[in-house]
């Protein structure tokens, strides 16, 4: 089954597209004691995992959210992850807590923009995240280039007034550099997609990513698709599908769709295809649950930009 592009998403596509993104929200909903915090240690030993974790739940209910092409009973399950997410972090006062222990941190503030996006605020964070964004310090953070865009675009989502020279942070980037496309590998593909994550935030701003990089993409994101489904990495596969929708020019994958449903299972758990699923979807929740919020993620922007983007700006190789 080939991965060519299209111009656009065909009937079959969008349904498939729909019915993984519904799936993979409705396994979210049932598994969402697995993204609970722990309760029993000192706020700033909560592990790192379990915040990343949460915080992508929040994200990626608040897509579902933010896109409205969901059904009602899965706009219902998005909408209950969102406030489930938000009662963990205890509407705020735990990022506020996590951001006033640690004033250099940025993941509190990243994390709370995901919220503020979606229309939940936090007073005294939001006053303390304008102070610390407004900081020398905060434009000399030492992060890899990719996360330094996110906290570009935490800053602003949350209505603080961006100081970076945004350009120069993208000619850092694997992605900025426009590199031989045959030197990708698993860790820089993953550096590609949030870097374009960032700059566009998730597709609500495609004009973001600048025009050079559209037309790299545009070249090369058919091949880096084919690859990553041939080898049935599915979680970094779902992350390009994302990047496809992010794009001025839409790139669509219909056939691909056809692999992703076929790979997802019943209950809705999309693997990550590197390790073999326990029996046990408890078990199974450790290392799957971000293919499943990433196929939530992708199946949704994919519907979205279906269908709302003209057959005529929509574009495609192969």
């Amino acid at each position: 089954m080939g991965t060519g592009t299209r111009d656009t998403m065909d009937a079959v596509a969008i349904r498939l597209a729909q019915q993984v993104g519904d799936r993979a929200v409705a396994w979210l909903g049932s598994m969402r004691t697995g993204f609970t915090l722990a309760r029993d240690v000192p706020d700033e030993r909560i592990g790192g995992d379990g915040l990343k974790s949460l915080a992508e739940l929040a994200l990626a209910a608040g897509l579902v959210r933010r896109e409205a092409v969901a059904g009602p009973r899965c706009a219902q399950t998005a909408q209950g992850l969102l406030d489930f997410a938000w009662r963990e972090f205890d509407e705020g006062d735990l990022l506020y807590r996590l951001q006033a222990h640690t004033p250099a941190a940025t993941h509190p503030i990243e994390i709370y923009s995901l919220f503020a996006a979606a229309g939940y605020r936090h007073e005294r964070l939001d006053r303390l995240a304008g102070h610390l964004l407004g900081l020398r310090a905060s434009r000399v953070i030492e992060h890899v280039p990719n996360r330094r865009l996110a906290v570009v675009a935490a800053a602003t989502r949350i209505g603080v007034p961006v100081h970076d020279d945004v350009d120069a942070l993208i000619a850092q980037t694997w992605l900025g550099g426009t590199p031989e496309p045959w030197m990708l590998d698993a860790n820089n593909a993953y550096g590609v997609t949030h870097t374009v994550f960032h700059l566009t935030d998730w597709g609500s701003r495609p004009e973001g990513l600048p025009d050079r990089l559209q037309d790299y993409l545009h070249l090369w994101l058919p091949v880096w698709t084919e690859v990553f489904c041939e080898t049935r990495f599915w979680d970094l596969l779902l992350e390009f599908l994302i990047v496809g929708t992010c794009l001025q020019r839409p790139l669509f994958f219909p056939s691909v769709w056809e692999r992703v449903a076929e790979a997802q299972h019943a209950d809705g758990m999309v693997p990550n295809g590197l390790t073999v699923p326990p029996a046990d979807s408890r078990a199974a929740w450790l290392n799957h649950h971000h293919p499943t919020v990433v196929a939530a993620v992708a199946g949704t922007l994919a519907v979205s930009r279906a269908l709302t983007v003209p057959a005529a700006s929509a574009g495609g190789a192969g």
